[in-house]
């Protein structure tokens, strides 16, 4: 079980972030970067997750810039405020939040960040323009937007991507794009659809969610050791 902290932003924007202790001394940071439902109680439990395997865990509510203490379910008018709140946002004030994330995950030692849907695309922006050791992605169909925008969208830090073949949001053609960018990026793909990571989903998928762990923390373990 986590606690609420408050974090400061380089601009000077106070927002509050979920934190997960690991039992023993810390293997490292994680940045746990929200879907675009918030940092509900699916997104507590991935920090929970990772502070179980050993890592100090920050999620930071990146929502707060718009509207404190938001928590959504899954619903599709829940859908649709979590897109109206998330996209407008842009890229430039999410990285300062989660840089600010980054700065206080390093108490645990080299940090990565992980993130899921919407946060999904963010941790391959975390990989470009924050100061992180590596960055996994899980169905981030944000991506191209992302090389589309002028922004230098090239990873600094080593980064995996996760998709699913059955993503009805994430064009295959999107996929394949990404790879023919990025050839040292893995990419791996799943037979499961869009938020398979979510066990709080109908698309969730326990095959799908094992094998991507699986591989997710044996890049920390590579990289962060």
């Amino acid at each position: 079980m986590g606690t609420t902290i408050q974090l400061t932003a380089s601009d000077g924007h106070s927002f509050n972030a979920y934190r997960a202790e690991p039992s023993g001394a810390p293997k490292g940071g994680v940045v746990v970067i929200q879907e675009i439902f918030g940092v509900n109680a699916h997104m507590r439990e991935v920090a929970d997750g990772y502070a179980q395997q050993g890592y100090l865990a920050i999620a930071p509510a990146l929502f707060d810039r718009k509207q404190r203490d938001l928590e959504l379910g899954y619903e599709p008018d829940d859908i649709a405020v979590g897109r109206d709140i998330a996209f407008p946002l842009g890229w430039a004030e999410p990285v300062l939040d989660l840089a600010a994330s980054a700065a206080a995950a390093k108490e645990g030692g080299k940090v990565a960040a992980v993130g899921y849907c919407w946060g999904g695309s963010l941790s391959f922006v975390s990989a470009c323009e924050v100061d992180v050791q590596c960055a996994v992605g899980y169905y981030g169909g944000q991506i191209t937007a992302y090389m589309d925008s002028g922004a230098q969208a090239q990873p600094k830090a080593p980064t995996m991507l996760h998709f699913g073949t059955q993503d009805a949001g994430i064009p295959l053609d999107d996929v394949e794009r990404i790879r023919a960018a990025y050839p040292g990026v893995p990419v791996h793909m799943y037979e499961a659809g869009h938020g398979f990571n979510c066990d709080h989903r109908g698309s969730y998928d326990e095959a799908a969610t094992k094998s991507a762990l699986d591989r997710t923390l044996a890049f920390f373990a590579e990289h962060l050791s």
